[in-house]
Parts: structure tokens; sequence; C-alpha cells
């Protein structure tokens, strides 16, 4: 695999030289400045590139290899506004990218949230800090803060208990941290909100059903993947996070059954997705090893995390240790080295995959500084080591011979 760390830019506290010193190669990184929808010029693709460059010493470049994320503007989602010019902006962007020899674009398509957790400092056992999306906690903001109408009935009764109960406990302070944990999203996310407008983001979805939002999905990328295909850019859409439901929204590539219908459709190799262990993780009915066995070909990105899930409390879920919670990593990158001694035996162009440790915990030095949630150095280079190490023992192993 191609191992990558995300990078948020000149501003994100973590440098490109102590990415360089985690022993990744490759950076995945966004113009994050660029307003959602508008193009993507060459000249500040170029810029962004020679600032990856710029750290490389010899005999170890460091290059930017996924861009996460080229953002889905809101107006396609919906399938309404100016979403057309939107999506002819996405291909000159793509067309730019490719140009500078990008050639993996990740995305997603979740409505309004990309991803969202209720505490971002779940303090571990051991002292360091996970994330967590903790689904009673959720139900007290949508419910008794968001006061989203109609939002009880999206909750079981046992739920709706626990909120009511968590929301009675909750100081001033603890109803601002929820709503912030909530709504501003994490590193990456293309929008932040206040609980004062949030409401009437969410109406502009009304008759946006799971149905529409799916086919509004396909007709984005019936435009954009076949581009795609001509350039030699591997689009790679991201799972939902969390793989349900949230706030009345639809959620459309949470299952195994979400990847084949999307993969059914445009069926070109360039329309891929990202294996994000966690996100499709977070659901027990997902099949993880299984996934890659059965859909590797159009796998073009993985991202490497473990959750672990609450048993008697369904949707809430930790950001475990890499080698930790309910994934079996090495179940999983034996698939992923076999897809890709696969691809080399077929001479294809891509045959490395690029991987990168998604979130890690606060830890060590961490804790006292301020750092991008699940994104502080030291906590990825711990997960980062681990899946090395995983990775060089089943590269020996089941490196075929030249017999």
């Amino acid at each position: 695999m191609i191992q990558t760390m995300r990078w948020f830019g000149p501003q994100d506290p973590v440098s490109l030289k102590h990415i360089q010193q985690a022993g990744a190669t490759g950076i995945v990184t966004a113009l994050h400045h660029i307003p959602n929808g508008q193009v993507w010029s060459i000249d500040e693709i170029q810029k962004r590139k020679l600032e990856i460059n710029s750290v490389s010493v010899p005999g170890s470049p460091l290059n930017w290899e996924v861009v996460e994320s080229v953002p889905v503007h809101e107006d396609i989602k919906k399938g309404k506004g100016n979403y057309k010019q939107w999506i002819e902006n996405y291909k000159v962007t793509l067309q730019n990218l490719a140009l500078k020899g990008i050639k993996t674009v990740c995305y997603n398509f979740m409505p309004v949230l990309d991803w969202s957790r209720t505490d971002l400092e779940f303090e571990m056992p051991d002292g360091s800090k996970a994330l967590h999306f903790h689904y009673p906690s959720f139900a007290a903001f949508d419910i008794f803060l968001l006061k989203r109408p109609g939002a009880h009935l999206d909750y079981d009764i046992e739920v709706q208990k626990e909120a009511k109960a968590l929301f009675s406990s909750w100081s001033e302070e603890e109803k601002l941290k929820v709503s912030n944990n909530v709504l501003r999203g994490l590193p990456g996310a293309e929008e932040h909100f206040s609980l004062t407008n949030f409401q009437s983001v969410l109406n502009e979805y009304q008759g946006v059903s799971h149905e529409k939002l799916r086919q509004n999905l396909f007709d984005f990328l019936s435009e954009i993947a076949p581009i795609a295909q001509e350039l030699g850019i591997n689009l790679s859409i991201h799972p939902d996070d969390p793989p349900f439901p949230l706030l009345g929204l639809p959620r459309i590539m949470s299952t195994e059954a979400d990847l084949v219908s999307l993969l059914s459709q445009v069926p070109i190799r360039a329309k891929g997705f990202c294996f994000c262990t966690g996100s499709f993780g977070a659901l027990p009915e997902n099949d993880l090893p299984g996934m890659v066995r059965r859909h590797a070909d159009r796998m073009h990105f993985v991202h490497l995390r473990s959750v672990k899930k609450d048993l008697k409390q369904p949707k809430t879920f930790y950001e475990a240790d890499h080698l930790g919670g309910d994934a079996d990593m090495v179940d999983i990158i034996t698939e992923i080295k076999k897809e890709e001694f696969r691809r080399e035996k077929l001479q294809f162009t891509d045959c490395q995959i690029p991987m990168r440790p998604d979130h890690g915990h606060q830890m060590l030095d961490d804790l006292e500084k301020k750092t991008n949630p699940g994104y502080s150095a030291i906590g990825r280079l711990r997960g980062l080591a681990e899946l090395r190490g995983i990775e060089a023992a089943l590269h020996k192993i089941l490196q075929p011979t030249s017999n």
C-alpha cells in the first residue's frame, strides 16, 4: 500500500515534516480555502503540490497522492438550484488535477453533515482521548437542543427516555459542548453551522427522499465518471459516517448493498469507492474482509481505523486503537494485499492502493497541544506504525513466488 497521512494545509498543527518522519510517503489533502463548487485552478493546485514537494529529502520524496475531498456542492445532492453549473465546475477541477498528475479523488455524498461525533475528547482507560458517537446524546441534541420538528419519531422509546434524562442532567456548558461537537463536523468537513441557522439548512432537504438522493448521486456520477475515466482519475466515494440516517436526512452509502448499487450503476472502473473500515465497521452487518474480497477491483483508497461498538446501545461506538476495536485488521489487510498482488500480475498502473491511518487517539505530548480532533500526530504515528508492521509481515507471507 502507499502509506499516506492526511494534512489540512499550512494551518495544520501537524507539519509535513512530521508526517514524513512518521514514515508516510504520501499526502492526502485538499484546497480547503476554495469555496464549495468553485473550480480549483491549475495555479492553486500547483502551489499546493510545491508546498508538499518542498519538504522531500533525497531518496524519500513526499507526494500528493490523494485529494480528500473535492466537495460535492449541496445543490448537487439536492438536485436543485445551480447544480448543473456546479457539476461543470467539478469536471474542470478534475481536468486540472489530472494535468498536475493527481489521479485519486475522494468525495462523499452525505447531506449537510459530513461526519459527526458527540464527544471529541472521550477519555480512554489509559488517559488518551478518542472520538465517540453516543446515540442517546445525539438524540438529546436532536430532540431537545435543535428541537427538530418530529425528531422524537426517529428514536425508539428507550432512546427517548435516555435522551431526556441526559438532557436534564447536562449543565449549560455541557449542552453547548455537545451542540458544538455535532455541528462543527470533524476536520475537513465542508460546512460549519450554528444552532440558530441549522434547522433552516435541514429544511432545504424537504422532499429529498432516500431514493431521490441516490438518484442524484447516480446522475452526478453519470456526468463525471466517464470524464474521470478518460483522465485516468479514480473516483472514491467515502461511506456514510455514522452509517445510518441522522436528523431526518437519508444516508445512501452505509451498507454493502448500497455499495453494490453504486458499483452497478455506470459500471466503469474509475467510479469506485474509499474503503473506510471505521465507517463501514460501525454497522454490525458489514463484513469488512468480505467486502474487500467481493469489490476490491473498484477500491481506490483505504482508510484504516477500528471502532468499538456498544453491544448494549446500538449505534453507539468509539474510535479504538487501530489494532483494537471490532475490525480484524490482519484479515482486512490480507485481502488488500491479495488485491495488490492481483493487480501487479495484471500489470495495472495502480497496483499499490493509497492507505492512511484514519483518526488516532490524542496521547502523550499531544494531550497538551492544540490538535485537530482525530488527527493529532502521535496517535496516527502509532496507528501507521502498527499497520505498516502488519503489511510488512503479510507482504512476505503472501508474495507470489517467481515460479
